[in-house]
């Protein structure tokens, strides 16, 4: 697939008004995807555990109007007016108009909801960009009913890449890579899909405690981030490690050898926190809390056998990973041992998902 085949234009049908309501999930990086090329093209592949509990609702209501030369829209976030995301969701509009020409021809009303904080670091925008391609893309089927659920799929993820990169991972589940690898068959730049290989037992229903250690705004947004990777010392060591970790991802995931797992997600996990700090300007997105959760994992880890791990985004929050057939044992050790280092005791127990669903 190239960028040309998501361009569909003459529709067969014209709709004059209606109405979609979308839910995507968030998702969590295994191997991170941490800075990209023009066109929200990854310099290094990712895969990623879809997740279930953490969501964006977005109901998407359009209606016909005369052909302008500027977007209409308005947003509300949880009935909230939102005015100041409008020019985040110009640039998506302005992005995505050559493949979906339709855009101009209508009033929209994008009403949306997280099932968890905003701005939190646990990818709002990646469940949120998602969901309003999907409600776009509902929009462009009704005009073409031709068209078939792979296509739709792969248009919306390649959608929602332009609005953000992490996005295109939220579109299906429950495993999902984006980015060209030589190893994965069907790996796209462009777009996530399923990832295509076996995958043991011991990953089915995986499980997903969110510790938020900082429920405030990222120190960081992820653009500011992933520009910083313009010109880092590390840069390429960087995207040769994700290339090279996504390779040894293969062989886990197939035999469910648990501890190779989580050598690589625990070493992706850091590697990104150690590209933001060795980055100009430079900054240390974990807190003393996040430290305190990662020692514990790694002792308790040592006393039992267990095989609880973690991972991180650019940011505070810890997401303990485990099996599920140790989640009894694993949430008596978050919620002895971890919880207290949460703001206001919050987390989030969560899971595998299998990806975005209509409701309306």
């Amino acid at each position: 697939m190239n960028e040309q085949d998501f361009i569909l234009e003459p529709y067969n049908k014209a709709i004059e008004n209606g109405s979609y309501t979308w839910q995507s999930p968030s998702n969590i990086a295994l191997v991170k995807y941490w800075g990209k090329k023009e066109s929200q093209i990854p310099e290094n592949p990712s895969i990623s555990f879809t997740l279930d509990a953490c969501k964006t609702t977005t109901t998407l209501r359009f209606k016909k109007k005369i052909k302008g030369d500027i977007f209409s829209f308005d947003i509300f976030l949880d009935g909230k007016k939102q005015d100041d995301f409008k020019p985040k969701i110009e640039t998506f509009f302005k992005r995505i108009e050559v493949y979906l020409p339709f855009l101009k021809d209508y009033h929209f009303i994008i009403e949306t909801s997280n099932s968890f904080p905003h701005s939190s670091g646990i990818a709002s925008s990646a469940s949120g960009m998602s969901a309003l391609a999907l409600c776009l893309m509902s929009i462009e089927r009704e005009s073409t009913p031709e068209m078939t659920e792979r296509y739709f799929n792969q248009k919306a993820s390649f959608l929602a890449r332009l609005g953000s990169g992490s996005a295109c991972r939220s579109i299906e589940g429950d495993l999902v890579v984006w980015g060209n690898h030589k190893e994965i068959k069907g790996s796209s730049d462009l777009f996530g899909i399923k990832y295509p290989y076996k995958v043991h037992k011991n990953f089915k229903n995986y499980q997903d405690t969110i510790l938020l250690v900082d429920k405030g705004e990222k120190q960081v947004s992820s653009t500011v981030g992933h520009n910083l990777m313009h010109n880092h010392p590390f840069a390429q060591e960087r995207f040769k490690q994700a290339n090279n970790n996504l390779s040894k991802l293969i062989d886990p995931l197939k035999a469910g050898d648990l501890k190779a797992f989580i050598e690589i997600v625990e070493s992706e996990a850091l590697s990104l926190h150690a590209m933001m700090m060795t980055s100009l300007p430079y900054f240390i997105l974990m807190k003393p809390n996040t430290l305190e959760i990662i020692n514990k994992i790694w002792n308790f880890r040592q006393q039992t056998a267990s095989n609880v791990c973690f991972t991180l985004d650019a940011g505070a929050n810890v997401h303990v990973l485990y099996p599920e057939q140790e989640a009894e044992q694993a949430m008596k050790f978050i919620q002895n041992e971890l919880v207290a280092h949460c703001q206001n005791g919050y987390y989030i127990c969560d899971r595998i998902g299998f990806g975005a669903k209509q409701t309306q």
